[in-house]
């Protein structure tokens, strides 16, 4: 399982650390007329529904603010209400999926630990809650397995080989909005300390 090299799936992509809550189980490889993303639960498909619905109608919403400011504020207020709706349900798969988990995310793929090893080269079905919040579920392909000692569990990077370009957008955003949220925290805490 372990080699002297470990294998970097986020080799040449922009990669953050975050805490998610995430789940998978053994699936079988995709095939060319198979679906690209597994078979998910009605929640993950509403919240990545809410999230593309939103950021597809941020533009006409800018336009509807250039002529009535009324309107714009009263779609924004029902855009929260949608958004508090989504963080509900968010919560609820939350409580099913357990607590979040240290990961390393990129757009090519994720890191994070296991108690059990996972066989290099099989695939999973994984679903990611991002905080956004979005539900995010694919199947991934185990590409290094290695045991840490310290800790005695399995750190896994999976890679994201059949994501559809929706999919690798939530992904891309989620990744530019925590790596912006870092810098803000990074310079407000260099301006505290001087």
């Amino acid at each position: 399982m372990q080699k002297d090299t470990p294998y970097d799936v986020h080799a040449g992509y922009f990669q953050i650390q975050d805490q998610l809550a995430l789940d998978y189980r053994p699936a079988n490889a995709p095939t060319d007329g198979q679906a690209s993303q597994p078979e998910q639960s009605p929640l993950f498909g509403l919240l990545g529904e809410l999230h593309l619905l939103d950021h597809e109608s941020q533009h006409l919403l800018r336009q509807v603010g250039e002529r009535d400011r009324n309107l714009a504020a009263y779609l924004k207020i029902l855009g929260k209400r949608v958004e508090l709706i989504g963080r509900a349900l968010a919560l609820q798969m939350t409580d099913d999926m357990g607590a979040p988990v240290a990961v390393t995310l990129s757009e090519a793929g994720l890191g994070f630990s296991a108690c059990d090893a996972l066989e290099v080269g099989s695939w999973i079905s994984l679903r990611l809650l991002l905080p956004t919040p979005v539900g995010l579920s694919a199947p991934a392909r185990v590409v290094d397995c290695a045991l840490d000692n310290a800790s005695g569990r399995y750190l896994i990077q999976v890679s994201f080989e059949q994501l559809n370009d929706a999919q690798r957008q939530l992904l891309a955003r989620h990744i530019v909005q925590k790596q912006a949220q870092e810098i803000r925290a990074a310079k407000n805490n260099e301006r505290t300390s001087t």
